[in-house]
């Protein structure tokens, strides 16, 4: 017997809302415009959550309102601007939402049941999520909170498990790398050692790519924990061979052996800041 199929007014998508959430990166534009395009193709309507969700939370921070309609008029000739037009943010995560507290402190809080019933009350029928590493995670915690999400991997840092390449993460080693690459000219005439941050959160993507296209003689990793002597062996040992100079790449969450992420600040809501080497 042939199985019947219904369709239910919970299948029906009418607005789909987009998000960015995170660092900007290119490309972000770029997908914004896609997404609304095909939104207009099935005949849906397709709005831009401003600055992450900061548009569901707070609308009244904006004069003409937290959603942004994406016409195929209004995403016209976007592809080639840097950013994001409707804004991003690395604060405000709602399943660590800062919320103050009478006396003075502020304290972490879930508020993922609130924006779920914040994307309800706006019409939306289902999520874009445009983000990476923290984006994504807030969208699986929204999908299992029955909202319907489409993730798409945007992140210079490359740590997303099962996606080879994430948008943005080329042009961050391209920069990188010619960065490290004018520091070469500069090391060598005043015979200095260089140590280059670069990005990367918890994962050392962005430094073993740049190091390497760069040839840095160190780099450091957070997936291989670095012996501090080990590396001070290393650059007395270029000087002797007559190279009089060195490029160190640390990514920043490298840490020691034993040790741990050097973190520079922490603030409610907000990712922790990794300082590197310290």
């Amino acid at each position: 017997m042939a199985r019947r199929t219904t369709t239910s007014r919970r299948d029906a998508i009418r607005r789909i809302g987009i998000s960015t959430g995170g660092g900007d990166a290119p490309g972000l534009n770029a997908v914004i415009r896609s997404v609304a395009l095909a939104a207009h193709n099935h005949g849906w309507e397709a709005v831009g959550i401003r600055d992450g969700y900061n548009g569901i939370f707070l609308p009244d921070q904006y004069t003409d309102g937290g959603l942004i309609p994406l016409t195929p008029e209004r995403v016209r000739g976007i592809t080639h601007l840097g950013g994001t037009i409707i804004g991003t943010t690395n604060a405000g995560n709602p399943l660590k939402y800062p919320v103050r507290q009478r006396d003075g402190r502020v304290v972490e809080v879930d508020r993922s049941d609130d924006l779920v019933k914040g994307l309800a009350a706006a019409g939306i029928d289902a999520v874009v999520a445009v983000g990476g590493d923290g984006s994504l995670t807030i969208a699986n915690a929204l999908a299992r909170k029955g909202v319907r999400i489409v993730g798409v991997p945007k992140t210079i840092d490359n740590d997303l498990s099962r996606t080879v390449v994430t948008f943005g993460f080329d042009t961050a080693v391209s920069f990188a790398t010619e960065c490290i690459d004018r520091l070469h000219s500069t090391a060598a005439s005043h015979r200095r050692v260089m140590v280059v941050e670069v990005m990367g959160r918890y994962a050392g993507w962005i430094a073993l790519n740049a190091g390497v296209s760069s040839t840095a003689d160190v780099i450091l990793i957070p997936e291989i924990p670095y012996d501090i002597d080990t590396v001070a062996e290393k650059v007395p040992e270029r000087y002797a061979r007559g190279h009089g100079f060195a490029i160190v790449v640390v990514a920043e969450g490298a840490k020691p052996l034993g040790g741990r992420h050097a973190v520079i600040e922490k603030r409610a809501g907000q990712a922790e800041r990794l300082g590197g080497a310290g």
